[in-house]
């Protein structure tokens, strides 16, 4: 274990976060550039999006809380500055989709994803800085998703708002997903951004939705018999998708028992802990002979994506790792290993920084999509790093 922190942290700080403060930030119109392709040409003019954003303030806020490099806090600060100056809306509240490369708003929709992003990382950063603001902010973004999307009748979350927050027609994150109502996604990241506001701001309201959003997951969300999430949702928690996402449900198995112990209550904690276990073992059915994690699959067709993401890859380590700190099986901890062999070797560009989007089922990088823009960013491969540095810690 103490190998594998020692090469996170090197990746961490002589490759992941340098490539973001090299060759991202915007010196000419502020924040950072929207996009760089996959190979390697900066797009300097690609619109700026609102969950890139959020995720560099997320990634360099906790980076600075775990090296205290201030060349971190800097960039953390700058990430900030952009997200409250260009993205927040001052008239109607929430924050855009997306902005023009000079910050002038262009798609105004609010997303309820998106939102969740900044409290995220809005909090990262009080805790790394205690500023007030950031805390102020992120309250005022709670409370919103609370008022608006928050579904009293049937409980969860409803997807996305127009500027003046009117519900939309068009609720998808992106053009691959369903357009339903609710989604396992969006309640993720809902739960993901309330914990770690739960952990600054100890609020009675916050407490009842954060556990609210618990037991969801092991109601509606986690299949009971399976152990994977069911990904789309009508209104009335009717199931409206087939597919079986790895990532995401080994993502969900760590984050949900982290919401869980933040929460503190033991009851909650020992559900999740048991549920926790199932999912990942669940999820490892994905795994392939070299370690890595295919994307997903279609469970009424059979079809397979083999394409091996970058954030998949990143989520199974720290997952593994989880499950190793929940049972001592040496067996979890072997996998874990064997994913970071498969990343270091695979997914990590030696030569021009960063991570590739993912590698093909063929074995070679896919550099179709981007290197760095709207969905590929610091977070999930920084915080696999930080992660595996601050368990280390407890590990030996």
């Amino acid at each position: 274990m103490q190998f594998m922190k020692n090469e996170l942290q090197a990746e961490l700080t002589n490759n992941i976060l340098p490539f973001w403060m090299n060759k991202m930030v915007d010196i000419h119109r502020g924040g950072f550039y929207g996009r760089m392709d996959g190979n390697n040409v900066l797009h300097p003019d690609a619109e700026k999006g609102g969950i890139l954003n959020a995720r560099i303030l997320w990634t360099f806020s906790a980076a600075y809380r775990t090296c205290q490099d201030m060349r971190y806090l800097e960039i953390a600060r700058r990430a900030k500055d952009y997200i409250l100056d260009y993205f927040v809306d001052e008239v109607y509240g929430g924050t855009y989709w997306t902005v023009e490369a000079s910050g002038r708003p262009k798609d105004t929709k609010k997303q309820i994803y998106s939102i969740a992003f900044t409290i995220y990382a809005l909090s990262e950063y009080y805790q790394a800085v205690t500023d007030e603001e950031a805390l102020l902010v992120a309250k005022g973004l709670y409370s919103l998703i609370e008022h608006h999307s928050f579904d009293r009748k049937k409980n969860g979350y409803f997807e996305a708002y127009s500027r003046e927050w009117v519900l939309l027609e068009d609720l998808r994150l992106s053009d691959k997903d369903a357009n339903e109502k609710k989604t396992m996604n969006t309640h993720l990241h809902i739960l993901e951004a309330y914990t770690n506001l739960f952990r600054i701001w100890k609020d009675d309201l916050l407490t009842k939705q954060l556990k609210n959003l618990i037991v969801l997951f092991l109601d509606k969300i986690v299949d009971k018999e399976t152990y994977s999430q069911r990904l789309f949702f009508d209104e009335n928690w009717n199931v409206k998708s087939d597919i079986i996402s790895y990532g995401h449900d080994i993502e969900a198995s760590w984050l949900l028992y982290e919401a869980a112990s933040v929460l503190g209550d033991a009851t909650i904690i020992a559900q999740v802990k048991d549920v926790t276990l199932k999912m990942v073992d669940a999820a490892c059915k994905g795994l392939q002979p070299d370690g890595s994690l295919i994307y997903e699959r279609n469970a009424q067709t059979g079809h397979v994506d083999e394409d091996r993401h970058w954030w998949v890859q990143a989520e199974a380590v720290v997952a593994l790792v989880n499950a190793y700190q929940l049972t001592n099986n040496a067996q979890y901890l072997d996998q874990a290993q064997r994913a970071w062999e498969y990343i270091k070797n695979n997914l990590v560009d030696h030569q021009e920084g960063e991570w590739f989007w993912s590698i093909l089922p063929d074995g070679t990088p896919n550099h179709h999509d981007d290197k760095a823009g709207f969905w590929k960013c610091p977070y999930h491969n920084g915080r696999m790093c930080m992660e595996i540095i601050h368990r280390s810690k407890t590990m030996g």
